[in-house]
């Protein structure tokens, strides 16, 4: 997914902790500043047991679930952006609708972004940790 986006101009980050301390799958971040949520459903289950995803909605400007080809896409709802991906790439089956997030979550999303992203990155290069 994280390769997919790289492809469309985004950065991403994986298990990404929003200030509700909820963590999103995915969350990327565009060159005008737009946030996109991607939840990553690996089956049915996984979906019927997750009552938590529409409390990322507050957080993005898009939001999108991305499952696997064999996914029953029927349980999904429709007014959510949809991606089917695998290990070799992905393909956007349905757009997301645009949801702007007000300008200081925005600021404040941009900034934790760029906080946890520079954290992993010092985490990944420093021999002492």
């Amino acid at each position: 997914m994280c390769r997919a986006l790289d492809e469309l101009g985004f950065v991403s980050l994986t298990e990404f902790t929003l200030a509700s301390g909820r963590r999103a799958d995915v969350i990327a971040l565009g060159h005008d500043g737009e946030v996109v949520i991607i939840e990553v459903k690996s089956s049915a289950a996984d979906f019927r047991n997750d009552g938590k995803w529409h409390e990322y909605l507050e957080f993005c400007d898009r939001f999108f679930f991305a499952v696997p080809q064999e996914f029953p896409l029927e349980l999904l709802p429709e007014d959510c952006g949809l991606i089917v991906a695998d290990a070799f790439g992905a393909e956007e089956l349905r757009a997301a609708p645009s949801a702007p997030v007000h300008a200081s979550r925005r600021k404040a999303l941009t900034l934790r972004i760029a906080r946890a992203a520079a954290a992993r990155l010092r985490d990944f290069t420093d021999p002492r940790l």
